[in-house]
């Protein structure tokens, strides 16, 4: 699994470490990090569970403006676009890559100051955010069915007591800028209000050749958000938070050529206006218990869409499909649009006990969510148009118990309902009510101060649902609930007086009913147009394991080293498919992918780096990242190449102020972010050659940074 590209980038630490100042001790330890996913909120060294904490340093360090930057440097997680932005998630390789018109159950859940973002999660910045926590593996007793795989957690830092205020701009190639502010307002005693405001644009990076633009991938998007913190008593406070965004996002992201260069007369959008809100009540007790209420509301409206045949009216002049020599036009034209709104109310309610050698957590949850499609098709006689109700409800507790000084045991366990409702104006309805069970058993051993071991056996859920294609067999139109085993064993260390702090786990996870997405690639008898009728089913068993590690450590005054790493081997067992590419379904032959690995579930992840402080006014950091080759999907063999990625960023900074250099994909490395295939699509061939496309990464961007900030 080694590539010669990797050995450059270890070569990079020896580098920062000849600096003449190596001697020197560093003065200070890396900061105690909080993760405040935890039921109870807990020290990271604490947790048992393979987590990655990402705070403001971090993101600056790659000058990282949105989610899906962040995911990139996580061990063992991947995202695919088919997008503007990479919104469907993968940890340890279980997650979803796109979505069209079936309804779907996520595997990773996603929350912002504990508003669900889940499947929306193309609004998610790095707007004044203090830190994003993504937990691996299962997290069935605090978040439930949308958290089989695990959690992304992201928090925007809270309201200050003394007045704060900053603004930051960010420039750079493509077009890009990335404007923002916040402002930290006392109001009274025990009231104040946060407000932050950001602004990004860059024209993408496609050229559309037949229309001459630069801009049909661009990004247009706007964040605000607002934090009200009352302290009402000195055991009563509230927490409000509003957030607005509207993302207006181009989508132009395929080329039958596979190339740089675009042909669509009608390039596709990918937009979401989301308006959220939530409202935190906490009471502290006398013993040092907590009640807290958290009531939260999402309002979104959506629209992916997107040109079905990649180019335009006229692509066969002079070639080989010209209207002249066959007496026909094999053109076609489609455009596809899917317009959703979405609508999520959730409320929970959480009693935490006191500080003690028995603590404890009880709660009750509770969700609705309303799901409104609208497809607009060329193709179609009429716009498709469905409803998909959801409403769940849980109950959940967790008791941690200390044996001894050194050992504690901690027990979870979650049940939950879901009601599910689905119609369309095809006369199809379906509903479906199910319950089911989630939890954990942990064993956490300090062995020390500086050394935590902990084991754990953890069990995901996630409900099943239904295709509403009537183009599907009747057998598939429902399919079942997914199930995840996850067994787990890990070492957290403070070391070197607490300079370093390094993290390794390794686990199994055992997968029962997986839920599979596939399609089925019909073509009408010319070759053209191919409809694709998208569905879930289940696909028997798989299992993933490996490795994950990570390290921060500050090796003196000057130089900080950082790094990560992700092993992982992933297998579907017993699993024949009939869709995919080398599949015969009209004679019931079907591909057996027993032992195959797992789309979008590379091989290894890896993140290495070192920040030095030439002077306390001249920072440099620089990073390379990594992952192996994956497969696109479970309907064919296609895979991505390999991949390394340097990114650096030299920053100066005087008292208020600092200005930056920065660059991502420094070497211009060509990556893909989705890939479909494989199918005819190119008219110039006569529809005749089944092709993988591709879309692309991101290129090469250099830019500049500036930041002031008010006393």
């Amino acid at each position: 699994m080694q590539r010669p590209h990797a050995l450059f980038t270890l070569a990079l630490l020896p580098a920062a470490l000849s600096i003449p100042v190596y001697a020197q001790q560093a003065e200070t330890a890396i900061a105690e990090i909080v993760v405040t996913a935890d039921l109870r909120g807990s020290e990271q060294i604490d947790i048992p569970a393979s987590v990655s904490i990402y705070n403001q340093v971090d993101l600056q360090r790659q000058s990282i403006s949105h989610l899906e930057q962040v995911i990139a440097q996580t061990p063992n997680m991947n995202f695919a676009s088919g997008a503007s932005r990479g919104r469907f998630l993968q940890i340890r390789g279980i997650g979803e890559r796109g979505q069209f018109i079936e309804p779907v159950n996520y595997s990773v859940g996603v929350l912002v100051d504990g508003i669900d973002f889940t499947g929306i999660s193309t609004a998610i910045t790095s707007l004044d955010v203090q830190q994003i926590e993504i937990l691996r593996g299962p997290q069935g007793t605090v978040y439930g069915a949308n958290a089989l795989a695990g959690l992304v957690n992201v928090r925007s830092n809270p309201v200050a007591d003394e007045f704060a205020a900053e603004i930051a701009g960010q420039f750079g190639e493509y077009d890009t800028a990335n404007l923002s502010g916040v402002v930290n307002l006392p109001l009274a005693d025990g009231l104040g209000l946060r407000l932050a405001a950001q602004q990004n644009n860059s024209d993408g990076y496609r050229d559309n050749a037949y229309l001459n633009r630069d801009d049909t991938n661009e990004l247009d998007e706007t964040n605000l958000r607002a934090t009200l913190h009352w302290q009402a008593s000195r055991a009563l406070s509230f927490n409000w938070t509003t957030f607005y965004a509207d993302v207006d996002n181009g989508y132009d992201g395929f080329s039958l050529d596979n190339t740089w260069e675009t042909y669509s007369d009608q390039p596709g959008r990918d937009t979401q206006e989301t308006v959220a809100t939530s409202l935190t009540a906490q009471y502290e007790l006398d013993n040092g218990g907590k009640l807290i209420g958290s009531f939260s509301t999402a309002d979104s409206d959506i629209e992916y869409s997107y040109d079905e045949d990649w180019v335009y009216v006229g692509i066969c002049e002079n070639t080989a499909c010209d209207f002249d020599l066959w007496g026909f036009d094999w053109e076609y034209s489609s455009f596809d649009q899917y317009l959703r709104d979405n609508h999520n109310n959730a409320l929970d309610l959480r009693f935490i006990s006191g500080p003690g050698d028995t603590q404890w957590v009880a709660g009750f949850y509770y969700r609705d969510q309303t799901e409104e499609l609208e497809r607009v098709y060329t193709y179609a006689s009429d716009n498709f148009i469905s409803e998909f109700d959801t409403e769940n409800l849980a109950v959940y507790g967790e008791i941690q118990q200390a044996v001894s000084d050194q050992l504690s045991v901690t027990f979870g366990l979650r049940w939950e309902s879901q009601e599910a409702n689905y119609s369309d104006n095809t006369d199809v309805a379906l509903d479906s009510d199910d319950d089911t069970w989630g939890g954990k058993l942990a064993l956490s051993f300090q062995m020390n101060d500086d050394h935590t071991l902990y084991g754990v056996l953890s069990r995901g859920y996630k409900f099943g649902s239904f295709n509403p294609n009537d183009a599907i067999a009747p057998e598939f139109r429902q399919y079942d609930p997914e199930y995840l085993n996850n067994y787990e064993i890990g070492l957290k260390s403070n070391l070197a007086g607490g300079r370093v702090f390094a993290q390794v786990a390794l686990f199994w996870q055992d997968r029962e009913d997986v839920q599979i997405s596939t399609s089925e690639v019909n073509c009408a008898p010319a070759g053209f147009p191919c409809t694709f009728d998208d569905y879930l089913n289940n696909a028997g068993k798989g299992a993933t394991y490996g490795l994950e590690a990570q390290i921060d450590a500050q090796l003196n005054n000057i130089v900080t080293l950082y790094g990560s790493l992700g092993l992982m081997e992933s297998e579907y067992k017993d699993y024949i498919s009939f869709n995919h590419v080398d599949a015969d379904p009209e004679n019931n032959i079907g591909v057996n992918l027993d032992g195959h690995e797992l789309p979008q579930a590379p091989s290894y992840t890896f993140t290495v780096g070192t920040e030095v402080a030439f002077t306390d006014n001249l920072l440099l950091d620089i990073s390379v990242i990594g992952k192996d080759e994956y497969f696109y999907s479970n309907d064919h063999e296609y895979k991505t190449d390999a991949q390394e990625l340097l990114n650096a960023r030299l920053v100066y900074s005087a008292d208020n102020w600092e200005i930056g250099l920065w660059g991502r994909n420094i070497t211009d490395e060509e990556t893909t972010v989705r890939g479909f295939g494989t199918f005819p699509n190119d008219p110039r061939k006569l529809y005749a050659e089944n092709e993988l496309y591709v879309q692309y990464g991101e290129p090469r961007v250099l830019g500049i940074s500036a930041k002031y900030t008010f006393n």
